[in-house]
């Protein structure tokens, strides 16, 4: 095992001396990319909190916070009482990391745990376009929804929060000194000055490895998903694995470009190893910093292991970052492309910070992959329009896209808030969880309420529209219990009170 010695806090040295209010970021970012560049090589044991912030001149709790979220995200790992030590699960800054081999007779092996999905095309996922953390939304209201129905499924953030001000005067600005030449065939990648705006955002607020030459503006994470399918079934894939539950739009956007999926089961720390071993899939669609739809978020444990796994078959992860900004009780996970670029496709889209609307998103690429989703990207559409690009990268330079997120999480935190207070007094015995971070949470209401058939029925018919969670995978509990994915982004604290009211006013007490 290394001995940290002197190095470790000399390396953080300029994140110390950062301003106060964003001293304990710098910190996480210094780590995370000591950590990136090998400077802190993976067995290297780091000092203590309290002897880390004595050498900094830091508090103890601000060094605490850092080393709790890295280990979160996979960068650090710890065991009680033995200390903090340097992971094993990141990979070089922008190096292509070889493959250990294919894994053994992983073709024959799907099996127990792994369900076919051609398409989702099952039940009520055939019926309707499920709203996921990817993409689509049909059932869009603002925050003032009439009373005649009110909608509670997941998915949409609040429209009404679009800031037309802002958006409006970084318009005025783009159009008064656009050059004429800007206007003509764009570059298939996006604008250079979306790609740099973009790529340090993302490195600030995600903690993920951006390089602006290997980002690629899409239309949204729906995009980059069939870009990356595309690109993969040429490269002879036939089969992705998504998680389960997970979202059924994954399988639907994966099956148009010619690949089977494959569902996942997940456990309460993220997608299980010997499952994915044993699907023979090389790429997989996972949410690991707020899994879509149960809200939990992956382990450091279930990261490394994703990644091994990718590295071991020479495959690939596309990461859907569909909420990673909204979080409620700490920072954000940071995202796990960040721990191997070269194995794992980041994708986000400004749909739940902004509108989905717009249609306007990001992929950070490997480089092994780049070349190949460029030209797919060049033939599908010659590229986003550019005056959206332009005006994006004003917003996001200016400081407006910062304030955006801060203003939405403000609102959404409140909202969330009520849905747990209306749960707690008209629902009383229902459990929630996943409700630290993102636009919805899941309610597990008593079977007294039930069965769930009966309870979504009748609240269907009071005019409240709910979804069920088995919806969204293959799980079929039968305990009674009534698992519901409740969204709470697009309505005012009233109307949520009002809504679930409305339901236990329904469904009573048997």
């Amino acid at each position: 095992m290394r001995s940290h010695g002197q190095a470790a806090w000399e390396l953080l040295l300029p994140a110390a001396a950062a301003p106060a209010r964003r001293r304990g970021r710098a910190l996480q970012e210094a780590l995370r990319e000591a950590v990136r560049s090998g400077r802190l090589a993976a067995g290297t044991r780091l000092p203590s909190t309290r002897a880390l912030a004595a050498d900094l001149g830091v508090s103890r709790g601000l060094v605490t916070e850092a080393y709790e979220q890295l280990t979160a995200e996979g960068y650090l790992r710890s065991d009680r009482g033995a200390g903090t030590w340097v992971g094993d699960a990141a990979r070089g800054r922008l190096g292509v990391t070889p493959a250990r081999g294919a894994a053994e007779d992983l073709g024959a092996a799907r099996h127990a745990g792994v369900v076919r999905a051609r398409g989702t095309d099952r039940g009520t996922h055939a019926r309707e376009a499920v709203v996921n953390g990817a993409e689509a939304g049909t059932h869009a209201r603002g925050a003032g929804a009439p009373a005649g129905r009110m909608d509670f499924r997941p998915g949409t953030p609040d429209l009404s929060l679009f800031p037309r001000a802002a958006w409006s005067a970084a318009q005025r600005a783009v159009l008064a000194r656009l050059p004429h030449a800007a206007l003509g065939y764009p570059d298939p990648r996006g604008l250079p000055e979306l790609r740099e705006a973009l790529a340090g955002m993302l490195t600030r607020r995600r903690g993920v490895v951006a390089d602006p030459e290997r980002l690629v503006v899409c239309s949204g994470v729906a995009q980059a998903s069939t870009l990356l399918g595309f690109v993969l079934r040429a490269r002879g894939l036939d089969a992705v694995g998504i998680e389960d539950p997970g979202s059924p739009e994954h399988g639907r956007l994966f099956a148009s470009t010619g690949l089977d999926t494959l569902w996942l089961p997940l456990d309460e720390e993220g997608l299980r190893p010997e499952t994915l071993a044993a699907s023979g899939v090389r790429a997989v669609v996972v949410t690991p910093s707020h899994q879509f739809p149960s809200g939990i978020s992956w382990s450091a444990e279930r990261r490394a292991a994703l990644l091994d796994w990718a590295r071991a078959v020479d495959g690939y992860v596309l990461e859907d970052d569909y909420d990673g900004d909204f979080r409620y009780d700490r920072a954000p996970v940071g995202a796990l492309q960040g721990l191997d670029p070269e194995r794992v496709v980041y994708a986000g889209s400004v749909s739940k910070s902004l509108a989905p609307g717009l249609r306007l998103g990001w992929m950070l690429v490997p480089e092994a992959l780049l070349a190949e989703v460029v030209e797919r990207k060049r033939t599908m559409d010659l590229g986003n329009p550019v005056l959206d690009q332009a005006v994006l990268a004003e917003f996001v330079t200016r400081g407006a896209y910062d304030r955006q997120l801060r203003r939405c999480q403000r609102t959404y935190r409140e909202r969330r808030d009520a849905l747990l207070s209306a749960l707690a007094e008209h629902l009383p015995g229902t459990g929630v969880s996943g409700i630290a971070a993102g636009l919805h949470v899941i309610a597990r209401v008593p079977g007294r309420y039930g069965p769930p058939e009966r309870f979504l029925a009748r609240s269907a018919q009071a005019g409240v529209a709910l979804r069920a969670l088995e919806e969204y995978g293959t799980a079929r509990p039968g305990d009674g219990e009534v698992r519901l994915v409740i969204g709470y982004a697009h309505l005012a604290p009233s109307v949520v009170a009002a809504g679930i009211r409305r339901v236990a006013e329904a469904v009573g007490r048997r």
